[in-house]
């Protein structure tokens, strides 16, 4: 597999994730619209990402992001630094007091359990993350002097705002002049993109950003919605991923995209909230490999399974350059993570070889 990753000991960072984060407030098992109290996290689907590799996967992360200067942004820079990525590449915008010109993104969540579906509904607007414009940050800086092997980015931050999606291009850009690998999760979240254009002005950002991406993410709707691919004979429902329809649309997406060096997507069949079927699967060289699967998953908290899939699989890239393994350590990492709460994983990676090696769930004492 020609993945070309730059020398570790030329590198600061193994990775970083250019995207924004928000404060989650979690109301437990209770509902959102009842709730009296919450417990907080800090999320976003590309930080997911830096944050499993560095907590888990045991790599150097960082995060390029802005938060409003207060004390919400300082509680957010406390619990990144608890997880273990690097902070300093954060931009501290001045608070005004109100929030009339900058402010910090506010996430809230609730599980889902059985017949009733997780719930989110994001406070993001006007944040310093989506205000981010190109020029913004030394990326010369970053690849350059300080030194990075992978990048890993998104389609939620890039649809947070036009100047957010020029951010985007400007660093997957300048990644590639510096030899950094780049991964992208489509990620398609209608809600974000329909007040700056639509899904027609999410393809055409789209599509100059996959230009430069090594490793695309993104489900069947995802390219579909993103970058204009459909899959051919797929029931209308997508319960069951049609895999000959979808290695078709694989063919024309990688002649349309010949930098595509691996693209993955992780396919859940949502039985209840709490149960799921689980697995994924990952083209490379030609082929496509299947995860291990996971039927009837037990899920404590969804939220953040596809990002965690994302971290596990780079670590497997990375680590083996082997695509079995990789989509493998993927979607192990993924279903761990679904089984605690809060939007990132708390997974080892002790447990995570122990599953893809077929380990059993047996009490560790």
């Amino acid at each position: 597999m020609d993945l070309k990753l730059r020398p570790k000991e030329d590198c600061m960072f193994d990775e970083i994730s250019l995207g924004e984060i928000m404060l989650r407030l979690d109301p437990g098992e209770g509902r959102i619209k009842t709730a009296r109290s919450f417990r907080a996290w800090e999320g976003g689907g590309e930080y997911n990402v830096a944050r499993g590799l560095r907590r888990c996967f045991g790599l150097k992360t960082s995060v390029v992001t802005a938060f409003a200067e207060n004390e919400v942004g300082y509680l957010m820079e406390d619990l990144i630094l608890q997880g273990g990525v690097d902070t300093s590449l954060i931009k501290w915008v001045k608070y005004d007091g109100i929030g009339r010109t900058v402010r910090n993104g506010i996430n809230f969540t609730e599980r889902g359990f059985g017949i009733r579906g997780a719930v989110g509904t994001s406070d993001r607007g006007n944040t310093a993350a989506s205000q981010l414009k190109a020029g913004d940050i030394d990326w010369d800086y970053i690849f350059g002097t300080l030194g990075v092997r992978w990048l890993h980015t998104g389609g939620i931050y890039a649809a947070l705002s036009e100047s957010a999606a020029q951010v985007v291009i400007e660093a997957v850009k300048k990644a590639k002049e510096y030899g950094t690998v780049v991964s992208y999760d489509l990620n398609y979240r209608p809600s974000l993109w329909k007040d700056i254009g639509g899904q027609a002005k999410a393809q055409e950002v789209n599509k100059e950003i996959a230009k430069y991406i090594d490793v695309m993410i993104g489900n069947e709707e995802d390219f579909t919605a993103s970058l204009g691919f459909e899959v051919e004979g797929n029931d209308a429902d997508l319960k069951e991923l049609n895999i000959d329809g979808y290695y078709k649309m694989i063919e024309k997406v990688t002649k349309a995209y010949p930098n595509f060096k691996v693209i993955a997507t992780t396919l859940r069949t949502v039985k209840t909230a709490t149960v799921n079927d689980w697995k994924a699967i990952c083209w490379a060289d030609g082929k496509i490999y299947q995860s291990i699967e996971f039927p009837n998953l037990e899920i404590l908290d969804r939220v953040g399974g596809g990002d965690s899939f994302a971290s596990g699989l780079i670590y497997g890239l990375m680590t083996y350059q082997d695509p079995q393994k990789a989509v493998n350590y993927g979607v192990v990492h993924g279903a761990l993570a679904m089984t605690t709460p809060g939007d990132t994983s708390m997974a080892s990676l002790k447990e995570v070889e122990n599953k893809v090696n077929g380990g059993s769930s047996r009490v560790q004492r």
